[in-house]
């Protein structure tokens, strides 16, 4: 079932995401739902809270070297913890499903090691270099009630506010 997203500037896009406890029926449904959600809106990540359930949990699928995103693909991340963050970073534009039509450069970190629980419960790691890392990074701070207009610098998100306000009186 595809989901309403919540966008900026609904205020639930700011709260920190709670643990995961259940990995049951319902946790399952979630997941469903968030990757028919995400792939419906064209996404390649989705945090749960984006779908107004403050639950720390995300997905991220990737475009493949055919610029196909393919189900077999998807990360399922629950109670994920980075556990290391490489010193070098990379600039790459993003956007998020909760910021519509708004898309700009941002500096993350080129690599980094993941920890977090698959949807049975089980531990995993993950190693993610460039792309990857990038959208994990961006899915990880929703659950901890960060936007990615909050890394822009203060020209940047001067414009973003203006490009805002503007799509607002145009609705």
């Amino acid at each position: 079932m595809v989901r309403k997203i919540i966008t900026y500037p609904n205020k639930n896009l700011f709260l920190e995401s709670k643990p995961v406890e259940n990995f049951d029926k319902e946790l399952h449904c979630l997941l469903d739902d968030m990757y028919e959600t995400m792939i419906a809106s064209n996404g390649v990540g989705l945090a749960a809270i984006q779908v107004d359930v403050p639950l720390r949990v995300f997905i991220v699928n990737i475009l493949d070297e055919n610029e196909e995103q393919k189900k077999e693909d998807l990360i399922e991340v629950i109670n994920p913890k980075i556990t290391f963050l490489s010193e070098e970073k990379i600039i790459c534009t993003e956007g998020c499903l909760s910021v519509p039509d708004f898309f700009e450069k941002v500096e993350r970190y080129e690599h980094i090691l993941l920890k977090y629980q698959d949807r049975y419960g089980d531990y995993k790691e993950l190693e993610a270099k460039g792309f990857l890392a990038v959208a994990i990074q961006h899915e990880n701070d929703h659950l901890d009630g960060h936007l990615f207009i909050e890394k822009l610098s203060f020209l940047k998100r001067q414009k973003f506010d203006k490009e805002f306000k503007k799509q607002k009186k145009s609705k």
